[in-house]
């Protein structure tokens, strides 16, 4: 468990880091376009172009790195009034299923991405971005989400059973 926790932490400053990172090429990117086009006039496409490619690279790989923290997309009407023991259980299906959920979806992002990577197709904007590079954050991210999910799920079977 230790060592999940150590890999997991260890990933989650990874995906931070590349999140920081890709926030801030698509500011600069989309701030020199600006620029660009106000001082020359004509600008360049792809400083426009770049953050869209990006934009899977920054929200899959914090999938788990959210759910670990509790930053994600949740209802929480329904939580005040259960019972200890049901926000137990509650939280325990919520990570199964995410875990279920991660390992399909991880299944599926390998796959367009070995098909994406097998066909050599390139993206038709003004750099040249092999498609299979943008796919691959979809595995990445799930692979991710599922060691985190994992994480949590352990540790609310132990939480749920300890007295």
């Amino acid at each position: 468990m230790n060592t999940l926790r150590v890999v997991n932490n260890f990933l989650a400053s990874i995906a931070m880091t590349l999140a920081m990172c890709i926030i801030f090429i698509m500011v600069a990117a989309l701030t020199l376009s600006a620029s660009t086009r106000f001082i020359t006039g004509s600008g360049f496409a792809w400083f426009i172009e770049l953050p869209p490619v990006l934009v899977s690279w920054l929200v899959f790989p914090l999938l788990g790195p959210l759910l670990k923290k509790g930053q994600h997309i949740q209802v929480d009407f329904l939580t005040p009034l259960l019972s200890d023991k049901s926000k137990k259980i509650l939280n325990l299906s919520v990570n199964l299923i995410a875990l279920i959920s991660a390992c399909v979806f991880f299944k599926a992002g390998f796959d367009a991405t070995h098909l994406y990577y097998n066909l050599g197709q390139m993206l038709d904007i003004e750099i040249s971005v092999p498609i299979w590079w943008m796919f691959l954050a979809f595995p990445v991210g799930f692979l991710i989400l599922g060691l985190v999910s994992l994480e949590l799920l352990i540790d609310n079977f132990f939480d749920l059973y300890k007295k």
